[in-house]
Formats: C-alpha cells, structure tokens, sequence
C-alpha cells in the first residue's frame, strides 16, 4: 500500500526551514508522513569531489538534521522519510511529487542558491506539476497560524474552479478556519468605450449575476462542508491586487492553475498566479485545474 504523504523541497535556505516548518505542520494535520527532498551537486562536480563533500554541502546537510529533530519533537505522530539525491531540483521535486498528496517549497533561496525555489526551480515545478503546490516565506511559525486567521481563495468562474474549492473548503475544515472566497467581476466589461460612464443599473445586475453564480458553485461545497463557515466576496476591479489584498492577513491564500493542453503552452502560469507567488505575505497553495 503506498503511504500518503507531504513532500517538501529543502535546500538549507530560511524559507526552506519555514517550508519543512508547514510541511510537518500539514502533514501532522493530514495525519500522513512527511517526505523531505533535498536536491545537491552533483558528485561530479569538483566542489564536491573531496571526502565529505563541500561546507556548504555540510551547512545544508546540518540544517536539515536539525529541522528534522524539531519535526520529530514537535510532531512525533509524523513519520520522517526522504534525503538527499544528486538529481536536478525540478526532476527530483516533479519526480516525487507524482506520489505525494501536496508539495511546499520555500519562497526564495539565498547565497549561491539564490532564486532556488523563486525561479529556476518553483516557476518550472509550479509549472509542470499536476497536483497542488504551496510556497512558504520564511517568516512564517506555527506559533504565528493564529486560528482565528481565514483560508481566502480566489474563484474564476469560467474556468474549472472545483479543484480549487476542494482544496480551500479542505483547509479551512483541517484548520476550523473561516473560508473568504472572492470573485472578481469587471465593471469595465460594459463600457462601450474607455470613457464612457456604463449604466449604474447595468452594474448593479451584473453583479447581481455574479453573485448568483458564486452562490451556485459554493451550494455543493458547502453541503459537503457543512461545518465550514463561508463568506462570499464579490470585488470589482484588477484581480491580482485585489486579491493580494484580500490575502495579506490570511493562513493561506489560494489560487488556481489552469492546465493547458496544447503542446504551445505546457508551461503556462498565468499573471495572476505570477503574482501570488512573488507578492504574497502568507502561505500560497496553487491548485492546477483544466
């Protein structure tokens, strides 16, 4: 039987440790393992031809220990797994993040890792993977996930938005977390032109229709979840600043991915999530979907 499990990317960074920090903390909420993955240099590289390998490979490898040693004190229901492996960052990461119900990674490396997990590693990885991805900045603490903080998730109603409200209704039910779900509709869209004035009555109704249709995609959500209290925002405006905005004092802030199948696009992540990733103060999960 294969064992459930959270994998979570570690390269000895801060935002690394604060990774492995929520990783176990999930994990232990999951009641699941926590897998950690440590991608190095390559043996052939000269750096660490020597006998015991480089200092820094040292530092990293003494990080890890000790943020295993936290885990198992602070966590001792969470069975440890995982190491080091002289594969690339991003075939390591995909490779075990097929077998794994999510992926954290940190939000930026430092030294000569830098951009590590902010861009030649986490935008690819981000990218290509098919399940859920959360990036942790590294001031974060379970002492700081104050329970009172919400799960807030943005919803796109023209895409599949299921995948994103599972994982979000799921959270915020793991967490006993109010669940701010926001829906962006455009005044701008019934403008006939840049400077017209739209008809305030037309506004009205179309954000009358947006709230029908929210209310719509949140019923089966909330029937499922009938202990996790949902507030529903309706903003107008620019979506990822709103949205960042909504965001800044969350638990967790989570969007959506959308999966693109023609060959042209593989690797498409789109500007919103871009800037959730980069902008973000709390924790990010991107949840792909079609």
């Amino acid at each position: 039987m294969t064992t459930r499990h959270v994998v979570v990317g570690v390269d000895g960074s801060d935002p690394s440790m604060a990774a492995v920090r929520w990783a176990a903390a999930e994990a232990a909420a999951r009641r699941i393992s926590l897998r950690i993955v440590h991608a190095r240099a390559s043996a052939t590289d000269s750096r660490q031809a020597a006998p015991g390998g480089s200092p820094h490979e040292d530092w990293v490898r003494d990080r890890i220990a000790a943020a295993c040693r936290e885990t198992a004190e602070r966590y001792p229901e969470v069975e440890i797994t995982g190491g080091a492996t002289t594969e690339s960052a991003v075939k390591a990461l995909l490779d075990a993040a097929r077998d794994g119900e999510l992926l954290v990674l940190g939000s930026r490396g430092i030294g000569a890792a830098a951009g590590f997990f902010t861009g030649s590693v986490s935008l690819p990885v981000v990218a290509h993977v098919t399940g859920p991805t959360v990036l942790v900045r590294q001031d974060w603490h379970p002492d700081t996930a104050d329970g009172e903080l919400p799960v807030v998730v943005g919803v796109d109603l023209d895409h599949g938005f299921d995948p994103v409200l599972e994982f979000a209704f799921a959270a915020a039910h793991r967490t006993g977390s109010l669940l701010r779900v926001v829906h962006m509709w455009r005044r701008s869209s019934i403008y006939a032109y840049p400077s017209a004035l739209p008809d305030p009555r037309v506004g009205a109704d179309l954000k009358a229709v947006a709230q029908e249709n929210l209310d719509s995609a949140l019923a089966g959500w909330r029937a499922r979840y009938p202990d996790v209290r949902a507030e529903r925002v309706l903003l107008d405006g620019e979506v990822a600043p709103r949205l960042l905005e909504e965001g800044a004092g969350a638990r967790l802030l989570v969007g959506g991915r959308r999966m693109h199948t023609r060959r042209m696009f593989p690797t498409l992540i789109g500007p919103v999530t871009h800037a959730l990733m980069h902008h973000a103060l709390a924790p990010v999960a991107v949840v792909p979907h079609e």
